[in-house]
């Protein structure tokens, strides 16, 4: 997680016009980011209606969020940020895309995933572009864990999907290798190499446009909750 500088003028007035629209409180820790246990999020209370959710973690300035939730307004959206000014950038966007289907909850997403949603709550969940941490010493701080792998496949639905993407190779390495290893999922359309088929629902953003001038290639995971395939198997 990190710090998040002073927000400048525009994304200070986005968040007193938009916060009570988009952004969710909920009950923190100690910490300024983690959420306490025992508060279970209720969707149905907060969107008015029982729908397909979909899940972000690390939302950024809402790209993602904005285009797919403005093309799929049957479906309800959460992304999780802890960077403000990104939030902010975030609301003005899901704005100017008519997307009120969607939520931002500014916590940890990890302690968000295993506190606010029970098993089986969520349809999709996307972790795109996440921080890579490149030094050895710091790998045990990416968010693609064995741990948190655990918790996705408990959290998902059966046949649910998780999405993930990333421009740089050693990370998309250890995911693979990571959601390999994890029974609870079983990989989709997945090529000779492992990685599967770019997502064409989800937009270049800014961020994959430098990765991709810089040389490196994205690398696209697609995973499906295994229980569904063990009850066709069955």
């Amino acid at each position: 997680m990190r710090r998040s500088p002073r927000m400048n003028t525009s994304q200070e007035h986005a968040m007193a016009r938009l916060g009570s629209r988009y952004l969710v409180d909920v009950p923190h820790d100690t910490t300024s980011t983690s959420v306490a246990p025992g508060s279970r999020l209720d969707p149905t209370e907060i969107f008015g209606r029982r729908a397909p959710l979909t899940v972000e973690i690390g939302s950024g300035s809402g790209d993602v969020l904005a285009s797919v939730a403005a093309a799929h307004p049957e479906r309800d959206f959460i992304g999780f940020e802890v960077y403000l000014p990104s939030v902010a950038s975030s609301l003005t966007r899901l704005d100017h895309a008519g997307a009120h289907n969607v939520r931002i909850i500014i916590a940890d997403a990890a302690a968000g995933l295993e506190h606010l949603f029970g098993p089986g709550d969520l349809d999709e969940l996307w972790t795109f572009f996440a921080d890579p941490w490149h030094k050895k010493r710091h790998h045990k701080r990416r968010i693609v864990s064995p741990d948190l792998a655990r918790l996705v496949a408990s959290r998902l639905r059966p046949g649910g999907l998780w999405r993930l993407a990333t421009d740089w190779q050693d990370y998309a390495d250890w995911m693979l290798d990571v959601l390999t290893r994890e029974p609870g999922l079983v990989p989709v359309d997945a090529g000779p190499e492992g990685y599967a088929p770019r997502w064409s629902e989800r937009p270049i953003t800014r961020y994959e446009k430098k990765g991709v001038a810089a040389g490196r290639t994205v690398r696209d995971l697609l995973y499906r909750n295994a229980r569904e395939a063990e009850e066709t198997a069955g």
